[in-house]
């Protein structure tokens, strides 16, 4: 990848203030990217405001339900390149509430392609699908051309979203390619009920870390600085007309359970006396998910730069760092 494309680019992030959200946000500016912010809640220990984005970046205050906002975004600044990030991303809320999370999620997602269509100057839109989409299915790892057979409230509004974009391609060429990524960690996440950052605060206050499901999910953990390079090596390929309307799975290609993932991060922290404390209250659940990223190595040249290891390790001194500065746990 090339700086010099970011120069001065002008660029729409919706869902800034997120935890993959505030990393991109933070690598375009640091690439000279004229960024646009959409922020729905300011969070003020969120990650965006600890890295003091929101004094480098222009900030307009809405979100994805408002079209009449998208679109005046769109014209008002000029915006060339969108990254589609907002969505509501928890399953648990999804499951108790589908109606704000369709909303958000999928009328959201219409919302930004109908305003890209409509907007001349858009050369870009990169929209941020999941590997939830592809629901629960028997031949693993998903493939691109795997179904998209969500069977829950987020994996059908993850599956609808992805449908919407690629319809946006094949019958107005509105030039957009979808990401389908595994579960994302990395510093800057506070939704504590996540398994990655809740590990990580017990653990921090010397507590024994609690499983929500019965520890067996399995899940492809995907570091959050290489989804940013990912993100943004699909969007210069948009730029280059490349890879219009296609669909792109980005993974460590890995199988960790999840009981497998805490007892990684304890050992990392040297708090292996904690066992972890098993709910078994998770429901409408995918057992077993992973992904094959041959497309994105083959196609686009693509490789993550961190193992899960390498990874936690950076995401542990985040968070250390994170509670020694606000002197909480």
């Amino acid at each position: 990848m090339k700086d010099s494309v970011w120069k001065q680019r002008r660029v729409l992030v919706t869902g800034c203030t997120g935890l993959l959200g505030t990393w991109l946000t933070e690598w375009l500016y640091r690439r000279g990217a004229d960024v646009i912010g959409l922020v729905r809640d300011s969070v003020p220990r969120s990650n965006f405001y600890l890295m003091e984005l929101d004094k480098r970046v222009v900030s307009v205050r809405g979100a994805v339900e408002d079209f009449d906002l998208i679109e005046r975004t769109l014209n008002e600044y000029e915006v060339e390149v969108v990254f589609h990030l907002a969505a509501q991303t928890l399953v648990c809320i999804a499951n108790e509430n589908p109606r704000s999370t369709f909303s958000s999620n999928v009328a959201g997602t219409w919302n930004v392609l109908e305003a890209a269509r409509r907007t001349r100057h858009v050369r870009a839109v990169v929209l941020a699908s999941s590997d939830k989409a592809y629901g629960a299915q028997e031949k693993l790892p998903y493939r691109e051309e795997t179904p998209l057979m969500g069977r829950h409230p987020y994996d059908v509004s993850k599956s609808c979203a992805d449908l919407i974009a690629q319809m946006y391609w094949h019958t107005y060429r509105t030039p957009v390619a979808i990401t389908r990524c595994g579960n994302f960690y990395g510093g800057g996440d506070l939704n504590f009920n996540r398994i990655v950052p809740g590990t990580i605060r017990s653990l921090l206050q010397g507590e024994r870390p609690t499983l929500r499901s019965d520890g067996t999910l399995i899940r492809d953990y995907f570091y959050i600085k290489d989804a940013v390079e990912a993100y943004a090596l699909l969007a210069e390929a948009l730029l280059n007309a490349r890879e219009l309307g296609e669909t792109y799975n980005f993974s460590n290609e890995l199988q960790v359970t999840v009981v497998g993932l805490v007892s990684l991060i304890q050992r990392l922290m040297g708090r292996e006396d904690l066992a972890p404390i098993v709910l078994s209250e998770a429901s409408n659940e995918i057992p077993h998910q992973y992904l094959d990223a041959q497309k994105a190595r083959t196609r686009l040249g693509w490789k993550p730069k961190y193992t899960l290891e390498e990874g936690l390790k950076e995401t542990i001194d985040w968070y250390t760092d994170f509670f020694r500065r606000h002197s909480v746990v």
